[in-house]
C-alpha cells in the first residue's frame, strides 16, 4: 500500500489527507453501502459494526485515536477502519467482507 505511513507511540498508521468517503464533487453520498447479509442491516455507524462483529467472535484491539481496530484471537486477520466513519471508504469496507466471508458485502446504495 503506498501512501505516507506514520509510526507514534508504537502504532503504525497511514497519514491519509483524502476526503472523506463519497465526499466526490458536490458532496454527494456515497454510492456503496456495508451490509450484514444474515439480517439484511445496513452499516450505519460503528456501533452497528462492532456489535456484529463481536456476534461473530471478533473484538476491540488496542486504542489508537485515529483507528479502530477488530481482531479475533483464533485468527491473524485484523480489521482496521478509521475512528471517524464518515472517513470509511470502499477499501474498508471490502476488508470487511473480506475477513468475514458470507456475512457482509458491499452494495449499491439506494437512490435517495
Amino acid at each position: 500500500m503506498s501512501g505516507v505511513w506514520v509510526f507514534e507511540d508504537g502504532i503504525v498508521r497511514r497519514a491519509d489527507s483524502d476526503p472523506p468517503s463519497g465526499a466526490a464533487a458536490g458532496g454527494s453520498r456515497p454510492n456503496k453501502v456495508l451490509v450484514h447479509v444474515p439480517s439484511g442491516e445496513v452499516v450505519t455507524s460503528y456501533d452497528v459494526l462492532e456489535r456484529r462483529l463481536r456476534e461473530l467472535g471478533w473484538e476491540r484491539y488496542l486504542y489508537d485515536p485515529c483507528l479502530l481496530q477488530f481482531h479475533q484471537r483464533s485468527t491473524v486477520h485484523l480489521i482496521t477502519v478509521p475512528r471517524d466513519f464518515g472517513r470509511l471508504k470502499l477499501v474498508h469496507m471490502y476488508d470487511v467482507v473480506v475477513k468475514t466471508r458470507n456475512v457482509f458485502e458491499v452494495r449499491d446504495a439506494a437512490p435517495a
